[in-house]
């Protein structure tokens, strides 16, 4: 008949899923494993396709070089070969667009996703592990992760421009040669700014992780969003309406390229990718609140 006295079990919910004990578990998955060595080869594949060209088809290399406009997709690629930087700089154009974007969903849309799937999710809650801790470790790691292969990709290309085609003066498609010094900072800038540009699709599909158990589903629906307003963007018609859309500003980075930096479209995408980031990071919080994670 006497409640026995209740003493303190040593339980604190702010000691639970660590983010060290996460990262570990996530740099052990086969996926980050493949995605790393994704990255490490794909400049080393590039660059020896770029070497075989020039020495196959020099002639034709030429011709497309001198029809390139200035600030295009095409001037990048002509300039690819001249030094590290150049290279660097080709590779992150050639990336941002798709592989860049499905890196960053996987990450982070199947943070919480997996854990559903392989029936884990209930367990982690039942430690207790607090909702909103989880959710906070989870995007912790994954936007780490997504940040470490937006900077692993630029890095490891401007080193192997440099082993491949020297470390010449950058050359700047829009006219102009750049010390390495600025060459670097105008670098940093870009792979500061499409790292910012990853951040609505991380947030997208962090949102579809919470919603479904299907990693592959979370991670694919990411991805389309990107591909399907980059469609809307090329429909001129649209006229203003476009400015609106999460891609229209993601290549502004190309403003960083010319004798002075133009912020005023890198100020407007970095606007407008906080506001889409803060409605899906806040819709994956209310969400994960009232998830069933029992059936």
């Amino acid at each position: 008949m006497h409640l026995a006295p209740v003493r303190d079990n040593g339980f604190r919910p702010e000691r639970t899923l660590r983010v060290r004990v996460e990262f570990v578990r996530q740099l052990r998955r086969r996926r980050t494993q493949l995605t790393v060595l994704v990255l490490l080869v794909l400049p080393v594949i590039m660059a020896l396709a770029f070497q075989v060209s020039s020495h196959t088809s020099s002639s034709g290399a030429a011709a497309q070089g001198s029809s390139s406009r200035p600030g295009s997709g095409s001037a990048l690629v002509t300039l690819a070969t001249t030094g590290a930087s150049n290279f660097a700089l080709f590779t992150e154009f050639a990336s941002a667009g798709f592989l860049l974007v499905v890196i960053v969903a996987l990450f982070c849309g199947d943070t919480v996703a997996s854990e559903a799937s392989w029936s884990s999710l209930r367990y982690l809650l039942a430690i207790p592990v607090p909702r909103p801790r989880l959710l906070r470790q989870k995007l912790i790691v994954a936007l780490s992760l997504s940040f470490g292969a937006n900077l692993l990709l630029p890095a490891w290309s401007y080193l192997v421009g440099g082993a491949f085609f020297g470390w010449a003066p950058a050359q700047s498609p829009l006219g102009g040669i750049f010390t390495t010094a600025v060459a670097l900072e105008r670098l940093l800038i870009v792979v500061c700014y499409v790292s910012v540009q990853s951040l609505l699709v991380a947030a997208l599909a962090f949102l579809l992780s919470v919603l479904t158990d299907a990693p592959l589903g979370a991670v694919g629906g990411a991805t389309m969003l990107v591909v399907v307003s980059n469609i809307l963007d090329s429909i001129t018609s649209l006229g203003p309406y476009r400015r609106f859309l999460p891609t229209h500003f993601q290549y502004s980075w190309l403003d960083a390229l010319g004798q002075d930096v133009t912020w005023d479209d890198m100020m407007r995408g970095t606007g407008l990718v906080l506001t889409y980031s803060a409605v899906f990071f806040a819709l994956a919080w209310w969400r994960f609140q009232d998830k069933d994670i029992v059936s």
